[in-house]
């Protein structure tokens, strides 16, 4: 029998139900509890009218709730929708909506000052929403509940399954080109192998204890947790690495061994001293995302001597793309290695033609971690996800320039869309430019990535004004009523003009 993403918790949990599985502040939970938690909550789910196939989302922080979450989703025959718990009102609506949701588990203050009735009068689809806290105010009716009533209603009894490995497992939310974000559809079977394969070339085992400060919605921190349900390991989730010091210490006490993490991350290690906490645990360290600067391998090999890093590169369209065999890194610190194992890469150019060593063009992907497509998105689909060479095949074309070495190494060029990546995290310039747009005073705003050694790529914002009062304070307060943390301006600049093309479109390169 082909197997599913809920099978990585089930299988865990017979093998080992004592085990810890999940650390998450005060609380621990074994594989045995968070099974018969799911069980509980996926019957709960169903009761609400969740059906095979239904968009269960969850805005909630990296907590023991939304992993349950996620696992009662699948296990209920759903869908599960990771929503960043910064997104704005407008944009939640958006994504719920696009999504066509049925269920939505949030907390009790997202729920607060009206906003659940309006939800469940902008969003028709919903059926029902969870709230998860104490929920002492909450007016429940038949289509709000609190988790507490949800679960003392539920059976700890697996529900019976309903799914194959083709249908979707969840939708993923990146930003996109439009300024909308689009979903990527995973399958099961993608979900399946992209893990498996990952798993294998970083040799993970039972006694691995990783750690994750990355977002449940970002693909890097998601699969973070259905890896390590799968090889039945510990993980221990954290919030953000915003204090890197309660990280460092969380791991000493945790005796973790595996470290993801993203550039500005390792950037604030980089300045902080270490030596007084025991990370002797520790066994590897992966990056995505951006790429490590080489200077930055160097100096992370020094500060954290014996420790496996492994560099890679990836997109949400396919999970994992490419890493670099730790073994190369000292020879090839530029590079971001060869094809994820059972995969296929190339180069190619504009006309469709294979490139060879020297050459730049787009890279190309094949392979069982090809995801879907984009929901409901036929025309961006067409464009990222074409045909292969086999009738009724899939290849991702990456939209990223890259080269390749004699040897097959691949480097990173650059982008041919203007996608910025800062923290980790895929920001859409028209998304903020959108918002920039909405305050008074604007007459023309335009977003761009400058290079930044901490965050991988700071945002900047250049914006012709129609007022000398508009001042930078007002610009970066009304972007931090409007949009994500990640997506705020780290640089505001005034111009008289921004340069244009003679079509008028803005020349973004003269703005870095």
């Amino acid at each position: 029998m082909s197997m599913l993403v809920q099978d990585f918790l089930e299988q865990s949990a017979d093998r080992r139900p004592d085990k810890i599985a999940l650390v998450c502040g005060a609380r621990r939970l074994s594989y045995g509890q968070i099974e018969a938690t799911a069980n509980r909550l996926a019957h709960g789910l169903r009761a609400g009218g969740v059906r095979r196939g239904d968009r269960v989302a969850l805005y909630l922080n990296n907590t023991v709730e939304a992993v349950v979450g996620i696992f009662a989703a699948l296990k209920a025959g759903g869908v599960f929708v990771v929503i960043n718990r910064t997104t704005k009102a407008d944009k939640l609506l958006y994504v719920l909506k696009n999504c066509r949701a049925s269920a939505l588990l949030t907390d009790e203050r997202a729920l607060g000052g009206g906003f659940a009735e309006r939800l469940l009068s902008d969003v028709p689809s919903l059926r029902l929403m969870i709230c998860c806290g104490t929920g002492a105010d909450l007016d429940e009716t038949e289509r709000v509940a609190s988790l507490e009533s949800v679960l003392a209603c539920g059976s700890e009894a697996r529900p019976a399954r309903c799914n194959i490995d083709l249908d979707l497992a969840c939708l993923i939310y990146t930003s996109g080109t439009t300024g909308e974000p689009k979903g990527v559809m995973s399958d099961h079977s993608n979900v399946v192998f992209a893990s498996g394969s990952i798993i294998e070339y970083l040799r993970n085992r039972e006694d691995d204890v990783v750690i994750n400060i990355l977002p449940l919605s970002f693909d890097y921190g998601l699969y973070q947790l259905l890896m390590t349900f799968r090889f039945g390991g510990t993980l221990v989730l954290e919030n953000s690495f915003v204090y890197p010091t309660a990280i460092l210490q969380t791991m000493a006490r945790e005796r973790v061994t595996g470290l993801p993490g993203v550039p500005t991350l390792f950037a604030m290690l980089l300045q902080m001293d270490l030596s007084s906490y025991d990370l002797r645990s520790l066994r590897y360290i992966t990056n995505t995302a951006a790429a490590l600067p080489p200077s930055h391998i160097a100096e992370l090999r020094k500060k954290f001597p014996g420790v496996t890093i492994y560099s890679m590169y990836g997109l949400t369209e396919t999970k994992r793309t490419l890493y670099l065999p730790p073994e190369w890194i000292d020879c090839k610190p530029g590079s971001v290695g060869i094809a994820i194992p059972g995969t296929e890469v190339w180069i190619e150019d504009a006309q469709g033609r294979r490139l060879g060593p020297g050459e730049v063009g787009e890279l190309v992907v094949r392979g069982r971690h090809v995801m879907r497509g984009y929901w409901d998105a036929p025309e961006a689909t067409a464009a990222r996800f074409r045909p292969g060479p086999i009738p009724g095949e899939r290849l991702c074309y990456t939209g990223d320039l890259f080269r390749m070495d004699e040897e097959g190494f691949l480097y990173f060029v650059g982008r041919k869309d203007d996608i910025i990546k800062s923290r980790g995290e895929k920001v859409a310039p028209r998304e903020v430019e959108n918002v920039l747009h909405a305050l008074e005073g604007v007459v023309e705003a335009a977003v761009v990535g400058v290079p930044d050694p901490v965050l991988g790529q700071a945002i900047k914002a250049v914006i012709v004004r129609a007022r000398p009062d508009l001042t930078e304070t007002r610009v970066l307060a009304h972007c931090r009523a409007h949009l994500e943390d990640f997506m705020l301006p780290k640089w505001v600049e005034f111009r008289d003009s921004l340069p244009k093309s003679p079509s008028g479109k803005v020349r973004k390169e003269e703005l870095i």
